[in-house]
């Protein structure tokens, strides 16, 4: 079966991603024993980001022009040595914050390098067939939350426990082996001939995604989806603590009821999307995302947030599934490395605005607002969403 044929891919992806959910859990908390200052602690947090906002789009145009299992090949070394170094010195009692921070963005430029080439190199594996993508793409973004939702940060965190090198050494490791899987990936043709110059490039990406309908309403969908979901998150903490009573310790368990229904999602995504398009896909998501906010804020019960999380983790992947196959299945290969980095430059930004917009709103009106905010928001990008007319 072609699916079988991206089993070194997915196995690579599992591998490296649980290595980042544990390195994601562990910067801050190494940030916060170096220091106790508000600001350079987010500064951490924000340089996971801050790569794709001014890299993302170059990464896509060069990785359409390069040999792609190559590209994540030398992404995973590259990303491997950043976090060697990062032990060294901290080993040796050198490490600074900036220092932290530089390490975060380098693996950060080197993810944006991998990950457009890894979704890119999908339908070169297993074809445009939409089952199959669908399939192929649930097991992969279902890994990606067992990994960096799930397993990741409680390694991170006993790890950190354990000694403060032990997560970074243990995501280097990762890398070495991702490294090795992607080995067993074929080889997909480069054009030896001379190529447009980057930016030229890069506006061809665009240029394609926004004059396919499609591609252009999932694009902003996402954005939606991912503005949405942070103006509800991001002050959540709070919201679990002053009105769910949840306490600290138990906060974590209450977002892992999201990985769980996100991993369900994704192993079962295409049977699930079987008989809907990609858009129909995505306006349901936003839909069932805006009255699962709804449901909690209205309800107040920490019993029913948890499986609401739950049906919020399903619909991220199911999301996640529909946006990654219509990406495939509608553009063709010498560009999808271009739209994969352009859709994230949408989703990553709306991610940062949707946070800073929910801190406002639970600010001005109160912790339950932001969740109101969210619901409102999702619910109108879900009508903008449906396809009235037919599509992919």
């Amino acid at each position: 079966m072609k699916s079988r044929r991206a089993t070194p891919l997915l196995a690579a992806t599992g591998i490296s991603v649980t290595g980042d959910g544990a390195f994601l859990t562990a910067a801050p908390l190494l940030a916060a024993a170096l220091t106790r200052d508000p600001v350079a602690v987010s500064a951490v947090t924000a340089a996971v980001y801050i790569p794709w906002l001014f890299f993302g789009l170059p990464a896509g145009a060069l990785v359409d022009r390069w040999e792609r299992r190559r590209v994540m090949l030398l992404a995973d070394l590259f990303r491997a040595a950043a976090l060697m170094a990062l032990v060294g010195l901290l080993l040796a009692d050198l490490l600074t914050l900036p220092m932290l921070v530089g390490a975060v963005v380098l693996v950060g430029i080197a993810q944006c390098f991998f990950d457009s080439a890894a979704q890119a190199t999908i339908p070169a594996i297993v074809g445009r067939d939409k089952e199959q993508l669908a399939k192929t793409n649930g097991r992969y973004w279902a890994l990606d939350t067992v990994g960096r939702s799930l397993l990741g940060p409680p390694l991170g965190s006993m790890t950190f426990a354990l000694g403060r090198s032990l997560p970074f050494l243990s995501d280097a490791v990762s890398f070495l082996v991702s490294a090795l899987l992607v080995r067993l990936l074929p080889a997909n043709q480069v054009s030896n001939g001379p190529h447009e110059p980057v930016l030229s490039a890069i506006r061809a990406g665009l240029r394609h995604l926004l004059r396919t309908q499609d591609l252009r309403v999932l694009a902003f969908s996402m954005g939606a989806y991912n503005g949405g979901f942070n103006i509800a998150m991001a002050p959540f903490v709070l919201y679990a603590s002053d009105v769910l009573d949840v306490p600290n310790a138990v906060y974590g368990v209450l977002l892992a009821m999201s990985a769980l229904g996100g991993v369900a999602a994704g192993w079962m995504a295409s049977p699930i999307t079987r008989n809907l398009s990609y858009r129909q896909t995505m306006s349901i998501v936003l839909l069932v995302q805006g009255l699962a906010w709804a449901g909690i804020a209205a309800v107040g019960n920490v019993w029913i947030a948890g499986l609401l999380l739950a049906i919020l983790g399903a619909g991220s992947s199911l999301s996640s599934v529909a946006v990654g196959s219509a990406r495939q299945a509608l553009t063709p290969d010498g560009l999808l490395g271009r739209v994969v980095s352009a859709f994230r430059l949408f989703g990553l930004g709306a991610a940062g605005v949707g946070a800073l917009v929910g801190g406002a709103i639970a600010t001005a009106w109160g912790l339950t607002a932001p969740l109101v905010a969210a619901a409102i928001l999702l619910g109108t990008a879900s009508l903008l969403s449906w396809p009235y007319q037919h599509s992919a």
